[in-house]
């Protein structure tokens, strides 16, 4: 199996902090910069998994940083350079405490909460008779609480404003964006042959202005159905063909594995995280149309810290 990288500890130039995330480290330089390094952890229902999925980083980095450049035209964004194929280097900003959800259909924890008789989420109103995977008339937001720690909490605009999470200026103009945004994704995933159903999008502020930071439309922040065959399956009642992280939970939950307290992890085989590997290739040249190229993996770390440190280098006059 190909190497992974799954524990990072560089120490860049004028680095002041670091923040590792369930997937991600995050490097922070002179307050000003931040890199990101996308690792090869994989985690479902909070829970890292303990083994990597080789070249998982890579192809989340890269999906993220095509969708980036392909949206700053409508919305102003974090993204500096990916000097490396795991890295995206980019704008520090104060990040809202609010994740932006938007659905275009309704299914997964929305459909499992409407089956059990919920008719409003996060205060926008469900009407009654939807199936599901059924098309909403218009996409809705459901935005979350970001949590320190364990789960997010679905949250409506009218709670985020009154609590002062975010003033009611910016959260308009996260809501504008948010819309562009998962307009400018479906147009893109159409050209594709698919459909992107659900994602979300974190926003921070610079300078006063709101800004698009960390990943959008990949596999693990998004959900995408193949479009071919979508309205026959629907109509029959059968589940849609999907691209998303999906899979690997639903692996976990056949496997007696929710996340839940006392419940023990499933063996992660090697043979089972190339699989993974593979599924994820997939997606990766379904959602960018371009054939996936696996980068060097002699040694990772090394690569990366030679990389980000030449960019760091080459652009010290971009850094504050």
């Amino acid at each position: 199996m190909a190497k992974t990288l799954t524990n990072t500890n560089f120490s860049f130039p004028k680095q002041k902090s670091v923040y590792h995330g369930k997937v991600r480290d995050v490097y922070n330089i002179n307050d000003d910069i931040l890199v990101m390094v996308a690792s090869d952890r994989i985690s479902a229902f909070d829970v890292v998994l303990p083994k990597g999925i080789p070249y998982k980083g890579q192809m989340l980095n890269q999906i993220a940083a095509k969708f980036l450049d392909a949206t700053a035209d409508i919305v102003p964004n974090w993204k500096l350079a990916t000097p490396d194929p795991m890295v995206t280097v980019g704008l520090k900003c104060e990040g809202f405490r609010v994740e932006m959800i938007i659905r275009g259909y309704l299914t997964g924890s929305a459909w499992r909460d409407y089956k059990a008789g919920v008719r409003e989420i996060c205060g926008v109103k469900l009407p009654d008779g939807m199936r599901e995977n059924e098309k909403f008339p218009t996409p809705i937001i459901t935005p979350t609480t970001k949590a320190e720690a364990g789960h997010d909490e679905n949250i409506s605009r009218e709670e985020i404003i009154a609590q002062g999470i975010v003033s009611e200026e910016d959260y308009i103009t996260m809501e504008k964006y948010t819309r562009a945004l998962f307009q400018r994704g479906s147009e893109i995933a159409a050209s594709k042959g698919l459909i992107l159903v659900d994602t979300k999008y974190e926003f921070g502020k610079r300078d006063g202005k709101v800004i698009l930071i960390d990943e959008i439309h990949t596999p693990d922040s998004s959900r995408y159905f193949y479009a071919d065959g979508y309205q026959q399956r629907f109509e029959n009642g059968e589940p849609q063909r999907q691209l998303s992280k999906e899979f690997v939970r639903q692996w976990l939950i056949d496997n007696g594995f929710m996340g839940k307290e006392g419940q023990k992890l499933p063996e992660l085989t090697d043979e089972y995280c190339q699989s993974v590997s593979d599924r994820y290739a997939e997606l990766f040249e379904n959602i960018t149309g371009e054939k996936f190229s696996p980068a060097p993996d002699t040694d990772i770390a090394q690569r990366i810290n030679d990389n980000v440190t030449k960019w760091l280098s080459d652009n010290e006059g971009v850094i504050r």
